[in-house]
């Protein structure tokens, strides 16, 4: 880069840097985040969950690869409230790849972030790394904003097609909703001990229905299933682990059935409700995130 030229990246720095802590606000309480640059140049895997991926992509409505070019660091006093350990860089970088993004992007893009330091207190060797960005458009063409502190990873080619199939069943026309919280729960007991079967209904972000089935026979495994619509037929089942529709109960679902879901229920059937509703807890397994804030 030409002296000229990075004095005028400089000057755009500063003034990104003075309304950075309100564009990402996270960064000004501190948040931590998880995800290490530099493993794009070591080759070690990012270490992102399954979970993680789709938090970033679901809020982004740019996702490209990029390879960074250049890395000016900002002055502590125009910097502002960041993590300890990291350092607020301005990063200039070359489009090679665009995964997400309807307006379409700049084939050169800027934006800041707040890159951890190694253990001597030096920045990791960004320059020529390949990474995925989680991003939305700022204000000035060519400028991104990060939609989360770590909203960044190595571009490995198993990466990139695990963002791919993620944000392909993000858009597809049967993708599952995001889950808002819990509805109403029926119980009926069967005719015999043992026997009996739960409804528990779920609220959603766009008002589609989805609900939980739980049935129970004597001599048999409890069975229960996901079913997303009005009606629940045999060919319900449980989610398939990893997917789409496992991260929003897994990741979505409270761990325990609230009083509100069971309060026009009987006690007897209003413990039954909350041991069906524990069976898909548990059955569905943690949520699994690994990126941290705060």
């Amino acid at each position: 880069m030409k002296s000229s030229t990075l004095l005028r990246t400089l000057g755009t720095a500063c003034l990104i840097s003075a309304a950075y802590s309100a564009v990402f606000p996270a960064f000004a309480q501190g948040d931590q985040m998880v995800t290490q640059s530099s493993t794009a140049r070591s080759g070690q895997p990012a270490g992102l969950s399954y979970a993680d991926i789709v938090d970033l992509a679901d809020h982004a409505p740019l996702v490209a690869i990029v390879r960074i070019r250049n890395i000016i660091k900002i002055k502590a006093e125009q910097a502002g409230a960041v993590p300890q350990g990291h350092q607020r860089v301005y990063i200039e970088a070359e489009v090679s790849g665009l995964i997400r993004g309807e307006g379409g992007i700049s084939p050169t893009v800027t934006y800041l972030y707040d890159s951890p330091l190694d253990r001597r207190g030096k920045l990791p060797k960004l320059k020529k790394a390949e990474m995925i960005v989680f991003a939305r458009g700022g204000g000035r063409p060519g400028e991104i904003q990060l939609v989360a502190p770590d909203a960044l990873i190595p571009a490995f080619p198993s990466e990139i097609s695990r963002v791919k199939q993620i944000l392909s069943a993000l858009v597809a026309p049967d993708a599952p909703p995001t889950i808002l919280g819990l509805g109403d729960a029926f119980h009926v007991a069967g005719t015999i001990a043992g026997e009996g079967e739960t409804q528990i209904f779920l609220r959603t972000e766009n008002g589609d229905p989805v609900s939980l089935s739980i049935l129970r026979r004597p001599g048999q495994a409890p069975r229960w299933a996901v079913a997303l619509g009005e009606i629940v037929d045999e060919a319900a089942r449980p989610p398939e682990p990893g997917s789409l529709l496992w991260y929003r109960l897994a990741c979505g679902l409270p761990f325990t059935l609230s009083p509100r879901s069971t309060r026009s229920l009987s006690v007897q059937d209003a413990e039954a409700a909350r041991a069906d509703y524990k069976l898909v807890i548990d059955a569905l397994g943690p949520c699994e995130r690994t990126r941290t804030t705060g």
